[in-house]
């Protein structure tokens, strides 16, 4: 009888202190309980010791036993770890940018596998996927300007800014797209001259002896050889391409995409503001009305191809993704940078539209029952469903999510697309999540989802993000890093490489990491208000480019002149008051465990 009360008594003993392990995140959630658990690789070169930071942890506590994503994001991050993932991220980015510079400049591009440079294919014209973006204006150093002066590297900063006065010229007889010369030359071009011309100098002494505002010139001078594109078109809507020297082409496709013709006013409206000049904002803004003007009566809701002379659309698909992107997300940017209340109006509505006929999925992020929200592709007379994929660019949507407040619906969407790069180790250019497999299985080397988990973690502060960063900077170092910089993913299954590095690597997809991992870096703790373009340039959010001398010739101007207030640009686009988010949750998951593994199961990860 004695031996099996004590038999019995310790079995109590046990499912007591079992229970009370089980009950403990409850009770304590501020204790930070969470696994200790190795790289799921390697880690990269020179950060051998991340997988033991994260060991010992520096919450002095393992997890309690139970729900695996709380064991393995839940608590706090290590701020040694921390570290260590942003040398890690500026470590990449100098990889990259030094490979470029020793072996493709002045041309635009690193061929990172053949360590050779990239210019446009003057053998084909119509190899539009390099001849849209390659000008024979050295790009990528372009593009990486101020990632320079973002990670303190005053030096080189000066010395790009040198070269890029000194070699780089727009009288070149290529033929480019307008969009991607306007976002990743033109923008980086203003960006920098900001930087340059700061009296802060909040990145450190970013100043060029005897600069005579060069960088904005050369700005207006391209921006003069892309105006022909707005000329000669019945709508306003720009023809997609010019050639810098010659025009628009005679042979030019009359057909635009809707984010390539309406995401062109923060980068023209900085420059006519700057220079005083109304035009280029206007020629812009004129674009951004015309496509307004041709959403449908039914829906509110616009395709993504137009004929620009006859206003009819071609491409129906109403989505969130390619074609589609920055036209919404410039319409928030050039109101929080401009203040004019029709560019939010727009937005507003736009947005209303959008959760009305895209969002497919239960009415809560972290509440109720049914599938997680997704946005899906319809067509826009109808809102009925087009196809079952995303692609990758459509990543990009809970980082605007975020500056409008729209916290916890951004976190469901972000969490399905980093369930789909936990999958491959990176997001294919089309997903089908009806298939759950990629239909464009390429990896460019994309920064939307890096910019949106930066964005995430400034609205909430969660570790979880942390978390995020770490395995993407993993999945790049281990798949894309090539001889001579990093190279795209020809095929996110097979994980074979393509012999590109796209500039927007080292001007987003670095960048974004590099500031994810570095909390002290002056855009977060300078006292200066930021804002990124759409290729990730940094520009200062202040009165100057509030005020503006033409409201009487800007189209449409005399029925809205209102503007939004220098002090109430905060309620817009700054995370502190983004405060949907409960403080207890802080550094528990951002989305319940249930719906984080109810994601997985929908990608095939479990």
């Amino acid at each position: 009888m004695q031996w099996r009360s004590l038999v019995l008594g310790l079995l109590l003993l046990r499912l007591g202190l079992q229970a009370l392990l089980a009950l403990l995140p409850a009770l304590a959630p501020g204790l930070c309980l969470r696994r200790r658990f190795p790289f799921p690789f390697p880690p990269p070169p020179g950060a051998s010791h991340w997988g033991s930071l994260l060991r010992r942890g520096g919450d002095g506590g393992g997890a309690a036993a139970g729900d695996e994503y709380e064991r393995r994001y839940s608590g706090a991050f290590p701020p040694q770890l921390r570290a260590r993932l942003r040398d890690a991220a500026r470590g990449m980015f100098v990889f990259g940018y030094d490979s470029y510079m020793r072996h493709a400049f002045p041309r635009d591009e690193l061929d990172p596998l053949h360590c050779r440079g990239r210019g446009p294919d003057r053998h084909d014209p119509s190899n539009l996927n390099i001849n849209d973006v390659l000008g024979n204006y050295s790009l990528t150093l372009i593009d990486a300007l101020d990632t320079l002066a973002v990670m303190g590297n005053s030096s080189e900063f000066q010395k790009a800014v040198k070269l890029v006065i000194d070699t780089v010229s727009f009288d070149k007889d290529s033929t480019v797209q307008v969009f991607e010369a306007t976002i990743r030359v033109l923008g980086s071009l203003l960006s920098a001259h900001i930087i340059i011309t700061d009296t802060k100098q909040p990145f450190g002494d970013m100043t060029i002896k005897d600069y005579d505002n060069e960088l904005l010139h050369m700005a207006r001078d391209l921006a003069v050889r892309l105006l022909p594109a707005f000329e000669n078109t019945k709508t306003g809507i720009p023809f997609p391409r010019v050639n810098l020297k010659k025009g628009v082409p005679p042979d030019s496709n009359n057909e635009t995409c809707t984010a390539g013709a309406g995401s062109l006013l923060v980068e023209f409206g900085i420059l006519s503001r700057l220079l005083g000049d109304s035009t280029f904002e206007w020629v812009a803004r004129r674009a951004v009305k015309a496509l307004w003007s041709l959403r449908s009566n039914n829906t509110g809701l616009l395709g993504n191809v137009v004929n620009i002379q006859t206003g009819h659309w071609v491409g129906k698909q109403s989505g969130l993704g390619a074609g589609s992107d920055s036209f919404y997300e410039y319409l928030l940017k050039s109101y929080i940078l401009f203040g004019e209340k029709e560019d939010l109006e727009m937005f507003n509505d736009a947005y209303r539209n959008i959760q009305n006929h895209l969002r497919r999925g239960r009415e809560a992020c972290n509440e109720g029952e049914g599938d997680p929200p997704l946005y899906v592709n319809v067509n826009m007379f109808t809102g009925q469903l087009m196809n079952t994929w995303i692609d990758s660019l459509q990543a990009f949507f809970p980082g605007l999510q975020v500056l409008i407040g729209d916290v916890e619906d951004a976190i469901c969407l972000h969490a399905f697309y980093y369930a789909i790069w936990k999958r491959y180790g990176a997001l294919p250019e089309r997903y089908n999540w009806q298939l759950q497999a990629p239909d464009v299985p390429f990896y460019p080397l994309r920064p939307e989802l890096v910019e949106s988990t930066y964005l995430l973690y400034q609205a909430t502060k969660n570790p979880f993000y942390l978390h995020v960063g770490m395995d993407i900077l993993q999945s790049l170092e281990k798949y894309t890093k090539a001889k001579c910089g990093y190279a795209t993913l020809h095929h996110v299954v097979e994980k074979t490489k393509e012999d590109r590095m796209e500039s927007f690597f080292l001007s987003e997809t670095c960048k974004y990491l590099y500031l994810l991992f570095d909390e002290e870096n002056p855009v977060h703790k300078s006292g200066n208000k930021y804002m990124f373009t759409t290729e990730g340039h940094i520009v200062s959010v202040d009165e100057r480019f509030r005020n503006s001398l033409w409201q009487d010739i800007l189209p449409g101007e005399e029925d809205s002149a209102e503007k939004i207030k220098p002090n109430e640009l905060k309620a817009v686009n700054f995370s502190s008051n983004c405060n949907r988010v409960p403080d207890e949750r802080r550094y528990l998951l951002p989305l319940k465990s249930n719906y984080m593994r109810q994601i997985d199961r929908m990608v095939g990860l479990i």
